[in-house]
């Protein structure tokens, strides 16, 4: 028989606790962050995916049966994916390809079907993940498209819910709040709501560098999008249902500042949020420092950090993408992914077995590590390539050395090499191994290499 009563998940939508910043300078201001993380699915977007699910059941655009399709930078989908799955229906999702890994990987644990598209071209463009996903909801049967970026229902849930929790939370005593724009909904509900309830409150724009939101804000002017790493946040047109008349300041905030920022939160504070919600504390710290008199901000912890480890919380990927700055030497040390000197060398010493090795490069995701003796001295390199060529014949042979398989007779290049010396080398199909009589400093690959043309072109 099946159960038609409402899954008890959806009460624990909203109703999230707003906490005091305590360990930021925060001015002459206090400052407060309402933790959206905390919705079961883990961001403000659990709101509207109740609200415009709610609605459509009630309208009759979703039917038993049916299918949601959305467009998503993950968060609305998780939050469609968490009412949709509860209630029964079909949620196929389409998101660009600049998501987490932890993002996805929860979208299909929760049984969405997940499109991934290019997160490299505009509003227009038939891979542009908005236009694939309208495109899939006109071919699907009994689909619903959501569309938050049009639906009315999406800046409802804030005006019903959200916006008035803030009301009641800070005793009807707030002055500014700041809020980023993605589909426009929060900012647009909260907007309506304060505008009724207190019409002088100031909304402060936190926008990604490279976002169009900020400076169409200021000046009306849109100007030609750029890129920018933080998710969630930042768009490259203007969404139907925004309202920014009640924006009085817009920050422009970079992705280190907002990569950052989301770090110290969670270090100071003990608070794990997302890439966005550093850009919302980056931009909340600016506009509170240069208040000249006190003032009461509220902003958002928009979603849990847990599904940005990967990236945000990921040391590797962050001075991947140049956003972790380390000491610089003018030379083929600044290829380095992980250098010796700073502790991030993966290895193995020449008495472990080829299991630990090949277990190893697994967790750091590399294809080839030193072989330090006593984690010091280099005395040769294993690759993927010479565990198979030793395995390959029995699996019993994992049980076998790194001595027995590794590459011990090394060429080395010294960090003064010329660049075209380690193209040489690469050119080769083989790793370079930066070493000078100080010792080993660390290897270069590949990726390496295209990691450092892509932050040059940056």
């Amino acid at each position: 028989m099946p159960n038609d009563s409402r899954p008890a998940v959806l009460e624990l939508i909203g109703n999230t606790p707003l906490v005091r910043v305590s360990r930021f300078d925060t001015g002459p201001c206090t400052l407060f962050l309402k933790l959206e993380s905390q919705n079961p699915g883990g961001s403000i977007k659990d709101r509207i995916g109740l609200a415009m699910i709610d609605a459509a059941e009630r309208d009759g655009r979703l039917k038993p049966g049916g299918t949601i399709v959305e467009a998503t930078a993950g968060n609305t989908g998780l939050g469609l994916a968490l009412v949709g799955r509860a209630k029964g229906y079909r949620v196929v999702l389409v998101v660009p390809d600049k998501m987490s890994t932890e993002k996805v990987l929860h979208l299909k644990a929760m049984g969405a079907e997940v499109h991934i598209t290019r997160s490299d071209v505009g509003k227009g463009h038939a891979d542009y993940y908005q236009d694939v996903a309208a495109r899939l909801a006109r071919e699907i049967p009994d689909a619903f498209f959501a569309d938050q970026f049009n639906n009315p229902h999406n800046p409802l849930a804030h005006e019903c819910s959200t916006a008035p929790e803030i009301w009641a939370q800070t005793q009807h005593d707030v002055d500014a709040i700041v809020v980023g724009v993605g589909s426009a909904g929060t900012l647009t509900g909260l907007t309506r709501f304060f505008k009724r309830v207190q019409p002088d409150l100031e909304m402060v724009l936190a926008d990604p560098v490279g976002s169009v939101m900020a400076e169409y804000s200021r000046s009306g002017t849109l100007g030609a999008p750029g890129s920018w790493a933080v998710e969630g946040i930042g768009e490259d047109f203007i969404p139907s249902i925004t309202d920014l008349s009640s924006v009085r300041h817009a920050y422009s905030i970079s992705d280190e500042e907002s990569f950052d920022h989301a770090r110290q939160l969670l270090r100071k504070e003990g608070i794990l949020g997302g890439s966005s919600t550093g850009t919302l504390l980056a931009a909340a710290l600016r506009y509170c420092r240069e208040q000249t008199e006190p003032k009461r901000v509220v902003s958002f912890v928009c979603d849990t950090g847990t599904r940005y480890l990967s990236k945000v919380y990921n040391d590797q990927w962050m001075s991947d993408q140049g956003l972790l700055q380390s000491k610089r030497y003018g030379d083929l040390r600044d290829l380095i992914a992980r250098r010796f000197e700073d502790g991030r060398v993966i290895s193995v010493g020449p008495d472990d077995t080829l299991l630990t090795a090949f277990q190893r490069m697994r967790l750091a995701d590399v294809s080839q590590l030193p072989v330090l003796e006593d984690g010091k001295r280099l005395v040769g390199v294993i690759d993927e390539s010479d565990i198979l060529l030793n395995v390959q014949s029995g699996d019993a042979h994992f049980r076998m050395t790194v001595t027995c398989a590794m590459t011990d007779k090394l060429q080395t290049l010294a960090p003064d090499a010329s660049r075209a010396q380690l193209e040489a080398v690469l050119d080769r199909g083989l790793v370079a191994i930066i070493a000078d009589a100080s010792g080993f400093h660390g290897l270069i690959t590949r990726v390496d290499m295209l990691n450092h043309l892509r932050r040059t072109l940056a």
